[in-house]
């Protein structure tokens, strides 16, 4: 499994190369280069040459690419595209149905993040999970309820992508991937709803999020960093195992092994080199 934090990871279409840039200085911990949604039929080409000529003129930067889907002409070219390009680190799969269609995306050679947004994706998840190449799960929820029939944004349709959530999470743990990234916040300006995602995701154990805009990286950031006092008894717990006792009490609590596996993922979440 591959333990790269990634908390954030930003959205950039590839129609608006002088924004990659301004993307990689966000601080987000990913940047995802779009030749999908984001662009529109007959820019396909360009924008494709768009990401070749940045990363041809930026031999240092490193992104990922949100390819086009498994039945869009365009993919096998984009998929040429991240094979030879080096600065391309991994690449997203969008609207992934079956463990094939992940391998023939990880036939360039680089890591693939299959995305989950539709009931025939759900259907085939252990599938997916377990395809060769690979790295981690997400999810797109307003294409996944699309494909469902939710009624977008009701407390009822979240019932039912909750659900989806916790498949993503068990068939990411199962497969032993990297923390899976949940869907888009899509209402850049309430960041009140933003961070109160972010929490939701990280309390259900996701790693981080798919984000669109510049302003929502910090959000997820701050809301991913753990507070001071959970910060602080992981490391007296991890204190404590370094002491050497079989079997101690640390807040008037005993402490077992799944309590010091946790202070270790407080302190690596937190960046922590004690972790």
């Amino acid at each position: 499994m591959d333990q790269t934090i990634v908390r954030s990871a930003l959205f950039v279409p590839a129609t608006r190369p002088e924004r990659i840039a301004k993307a990689l200085g966000s601080g987000a911990d990913a940047v995802i280069v779009d030749l999908e949604d984001a662009v529109a039929e007959n820019l396909k080409a360009q924008a494709r040459a768009n990401l070749d000529a940045f990363l041809d003129a930026n031999p240092q930067a490193r992104v990922l690419v949100r390819i086009n889907a498994p039945e869009h002409q365009q993919q096998a070219a984009d998929l040429a595209l991240c094979l030879r390009q080096p600065g391309v680190v991994a690449v997203l799969l969008p609207k992934a149905q079956s463990a094939a269609q992940v391998e023939r995306a990880a036939a360039c050679g680089k890591p693939v993040w299959p995305i989950i947004e539709s009931a025939r994706g759900l259907l085939e998840l252990p599938a997916i999970a377990q395809a060769g190449g690979v790295e981690r799960l997400t999810f797109g929820a307003l294409d996944l309820g699309l494909d469902l029939g939710l009624a977008s944004g009701t407390d009822a349709s979240q019932r039912i992508l909750d659900q989806a959530r916790y498949a993503i999470l068990l068939h990411s743990t199962l497969a032993h991937l990297a923390p899976p990234l949940d869907s888009v916040f899509p209402d850049i300006k309430n960041s009140e709803g933003m961070t109160r995602m972010a929490a939701d995701a990280r309390d259900m154990g996701f790693g981080g999020l798919l984000c669109i805009h510049p302003s929502q990286v910090a959000l997820i950031h701050d809301t991913f960093m753990p507070g001071h006092e959970e910060l602080d008894r992981a490391r007296r717990v991890l204190a404590a195992v370094a002491s050497g006792d079989g079997v101690f009490v640390v807040d008037g609590q005993m402490v077992d092994a799944p309590v010091i596996e946790h202070a270790r993922r407080v302190l690596r979440r937190a960046g922590s080199p004690y972790a």
